[in-house]
């Protein structure tokens, strides 16, 4: 068994990097190879692999992140009757709560009165007595940041378990949605016609078994939802669809960039649904905690450089500072309306991967694990080039060196290459030509 993990005193960077990409070169070649397969047997082995791939990811702990941690606790302090917008996790009022894995004893260290031990594991102080704490959490001294849905799972997850319980139940939790995605993805691509092959650009995929199971991030149960609104929006489902988007907006937020292509038809059913169903969610945290269920959003969003602009990796090289905020902005509108105009309500999955992926490239985010939402829409459209956008994000978090405008260029070049080769021949050249044209128009006669 091979559990590489940055979180070793001198980081697994290599071997996890050389790992990451055999992992992904089997998956090109798996995938690959499917294309022979037919019948039925396609629909086993794509289940199979989900499964198969999904349970080799639970074997160890998280690798990358901390994260599942911090909801294993937000857990655990629902299932106490405490809002987890209430109190910081440092906070001295929820001592009793705190089970031995997420919050080590401190150990004497020569001079050194108190310190802590563990890969997980950082020091920080109580908020009320300064005691030293040792956590596997990060950022215990400031209010959770995760919204209604996905504190209601978070809760439901942990209260199945014994707060004893460490990773596993996330990671179990992981596998089951992972599995229950590919189940979707494939009913809806029977029904519609969809070669049920691009299943596996989701079911395999290398990102979702670290980041959606061994990592536990929540995104997955977002992207649960967001795929279960489009199509049943497809399906002249909106109020339903409606409701299955608010909740996926309410687990994290960004699966809001899906919304454009879904609001071609009946869009006022699908949009006050789906703003009811958020705002809903909410009122019962609102009711304990007030305009304290907004949590650490804010700083966040400063922590990450997005109200400065210097986390738009792309824009910053035409639009420095906080310019690059505006620009950003602006594309993103213009997508946006583009994407609502053009998309097939019937079929809308392409427009959610062009809005979904574009956001990624000019928000550029240091985590991979928020790509996790263009997989599904990757399968549905049979577009696999815009699987390098993970692929970059992931390179880039393991790699902190490589410069993430560097990655995410090149993302952006592959990403063009392939959907140039898609286009009409026709089509194809007079984009081409069109630059050609504007020279010699431009060109002073003789």
């Amino acid at each position: 068994m091979l559990v590489f993990s940055l979180f070793q005193p001198t980081r697994d960077t290599v071997p996890l990097l050389v790992c990451t990409g055999v992992l992904w070169a089997l998956f090109a070649a798996a995938v690959f190879l499917l294309r022979r397969v037919r019948g039925r047997a396609v629909v086993v082995l794509v289940l199979a692999g989900s499964l198969g791939i999904g349970v080799a990811a639970m074997i160890g702990p998280p690798n990358t992140s901390t994260d599942s941690a911090r909801y294993a606790w937000d857990g655990i302090v629902q299932n106490a009757g405490i809002s987890p917008y209430a109190y910081v996790p440092a906070d001295d009022r929820l001592d009793s709560l705190r089970p031995e894995w997420l919050f080590p004893a401190t150990v004497p260290s020569g001079t050194v009165p108190e310190t802590c031990q563990g890969r997980r594991i950082v020091v920080t102080h109580k908020t009320a007595s300064d005691a030293v704490l040792c956590t596997a959490l990060n950022r215990p001294t400031v209010p959770t940041i995760y919204p209604p849905a996905a504190e209601l799972y978070f809760a439901g997850i942990r209260f199945l378990v014994p707060p004893t319980a460490t990773y596993w139940p996330l990671q179990l939790g992981g596998l089951v949605l992972s599995l229950g995605t590919t189940v979707l993805l494939l009913a809806g691509m029977r029904r519609r016609g969809i070669d049920p092959r691009y299943a596996a650009y989701w079911a395999w995929c290398p990102l979702v078994a670290s980041e959606a199971i061994t990592n536990s991030h929540v995104d997955l149960l977002g992207v649960v939802f967001t795929l279960a609104a489009a199509l049943l929006v497809t399906r002249a489902r909106y109020w339903r669809g409606g409701i299955a988007l608010g909740i996926a907006i309410a687990v994290k937020l960004v699966p809001v960039i899906a919304a454009p292509a879904m609001l071609r038809r009946q869009g006022w059913k699908v949009g006050l649904a789906a703003v009811v169903t958020f705002f809903a969610l909410y009122v019962p945290y609102v009711l304990t905690t007030g305009i304290g269920v907004l949590g650490y959003l804010p700083g966040y969003l400063s922590e990450e450089g997005y109200d400065n602009g210097k986390r738009f990796a792309l824009v910053s090289l035409v639009a420095p500072g906080g310019a690059a905020v505006f620009v950003a902005g602006g594309l993103l509108v213009i997508i946006a309306a583009l994407v609502f105009w053009k998309t097939d309500p019937d079929r809308p999955w392409l427009g959610q991967l062009v809005m979904i992926g574009s956001t990624l490239l000019i928000l550029s985010p240091r985590y991979p694990w928020y790509a996790l939402l263009l997989l599904p829409f990757v399968a549905l459209s049979g577009r696999w080039e815009w699987l390098a956008i993970p692929l970059a994000l992931t390179l880039r978090q393991i790699l902190p060196s490589l410069e993430l405008t560097w990655a995410i260029t090149a993302a952006l070049v592959i990403v063009l290459a392939g959907s140039a080769v898609r286009l009409d021949p026709a089509v194809r050249a007079r984009m081409l030509g069109a630059p050609l044209r504007a020279v010699r128009f431009l060109r002073p006669p003789r």
